[in-house]
């Protein structure tokens, strides 16, 4: 078969339509490399976008033939990706593979005995996506000794992670004490291109210190009461709707109470106007691999607690898979932030334009404080409201959080819209 043939057989991989007002994203990975066999709709390469990672499946079986731009390049929508050998078999091993294994290794030469790990390994450091390599980097591990347990096998920074711990908690070999690094290699800098998502975060809260009065009021609220009543009925809610009771679900449904209490709170800015919306899409920030995303609950006034938590976990799972889509993303009229999961005692968040206003929470801890003139240990947790200060005045944020506070600490009035 001669050249022509091979190409007529070779079915092109375009970048899809991302989504309204995108036109490009960047290259976050390649999940195939050339020679390798993938299945019709496997995923071949990751696209990083203003707001989420997108998979690109293949059209067709085959072979994966070459890649026609390089990890961090941008690329537009319907431009050549790569293209995909319709109906061919993988080779056993292939010539040119070898070489890229091998050179990353070669270049940063840490210690020659490392070479012959990474020639076995397919997760070398050049196969591994930034955040994971230097996670492996950071730990001073070897990729060939992790076990990937993402997609096709890679290594996640979960892996990494878990094998920095086992390395930790395993006495070293005896006969590896005396040998001592050179004096040289103690010191490490790696440049590693910002993503796209992570650019835009940064465009983003810049743009909101710059255009924002911002300012941030700050209560405490006890949370005796949630906590009873998560610990007395989390087993039977979670029997009955199939998910577990958190904390956020209280506070969601809190959130859209006191937002209709006071709307200024829900409202955005629109050149010389001020827009209040009658209905509550509450913004939720989710951990996913690149960094915080943001889906919105639509309409959660008309949520039951139930409702949202089911929404949420739809939402963290599918943010740690990569398979949120972009209209998920979009709009919201309110934020609410949850650093105390990582222990977070309390903070300042930054409002997520156009919005203006967005709810911090922390993490609770037990704190003596006064009920009744005794002093008694309560659980508390810091709230932090910031806010733009050209719609919302300082009474109407403190008014907000009082009557957050105020449901949080008698769930009742959830219950009975007070």
């Amino acid at each position: 078969m001669d050249r022509a043939e091979e190409m007529e057989m070779a079915t092109e991989v375009l970048v899809p339509v991302l989504g309204e007002s995108i036109s490009e994203a960047t290259l976050g990975e390649w999940l195939k490399q050339p020679g390798d066999a993938v299945a019709v709709d496997e995923p071949i390469a990751s696209l990083e976008t203003d707001k989420v990672s997108v998979e690109v499946p293949s059209p067709v079986a085959g072979v994966m033939g070459d890649h026609a731009v390089k990890v961090g390049d941008t690329v537009q929508v319907g431009a050549l990706l790569a293209t995909v050998d319709a109906g061919g078999s993988a080779p056993a091993k292939t010539e040119a593979a070898t070489p890229a294994v091998t050179a990353a290794p070669a270049a940063a030469a840490p210690a020659p005995a490392a070479a012959p790990a990474a020639d076995e390994s397919s997760d070398s450091p050049a196969a591994l996506s930034p955040s994971v390599r230097r996670a492996v980097l950071e730990h001073g591990l070897d990729p060939a000794t992790i076990k990937g347990t993402g997609k096709d096998g890679r290594i996640t920074k979960e892996d990494v992670a878990a094998a920095a711990a086992n390395k930790s908690s395993t006495p070293a070999p005896a006969a590896a004490a005396p040998a001592a690094a050179p004096a040289g290699s103690a010191r490490k800098e790696e440049r590693v291109k910002m993503t796209r998502l992570r650019q835009t975060i940064a465009k983003r809260l810049k743009e909101a210190q710059n255009t924002a009065a911002m300012l941030t009021t700050f209560n405490d609220v006890d949370m005796t009461a949630v906590i009873e009543a998560r610990a007395k009925y989390k087993d039977l809610f979670e029997k009955k709707h199939g998910v577990r009771l958190g904390f956020m679900g209280f506070f969601v449904k809190a959130a859209t109470m006191a937002l209709k209490d006071i709307p200024s709170v829900n409202a955005s800015i629109e050149g010389d106007e001020i827009v209040y919306h009658d209905y509550a899409d509450i913004s939720v920030a989710v951990s996913a691999p690149n960094g915080l995303v943001v889906p919105v609950i639509r309409d959660a006034q008309d949520l039951t607690v139930a409702g949202i938590e089911k929404t949420i976990g739809d939402f963290g799972k599918r943010a740690k898979d990569g398979t949120l889509k972009m209209d998920e993303m979009k709009g919201g009229t309110f934020t609410i932030s949850n650093g105390g999961v990582f222990g977070s005692l309390m903070s300042t968040p930054i409002i997520n334009p156009p919005q203006s206003a967005v709810l911090g929470l922390h993490r609770i801890e037990e704190r003596p404080v006064v009920v009744d003139g005794q002093i008694v240990i309560r659980p508390m947790m810091y709230l932090a409201l910031s806010y733009d200060h050209r719609i919302i005045d300082g009474r109407e944020a403190v008014t907000f959080l009082v009557a957050l506070k105020n449901a949080i600490q008698d769930p009742t009035r959830i219950l009975i819209d007070l």
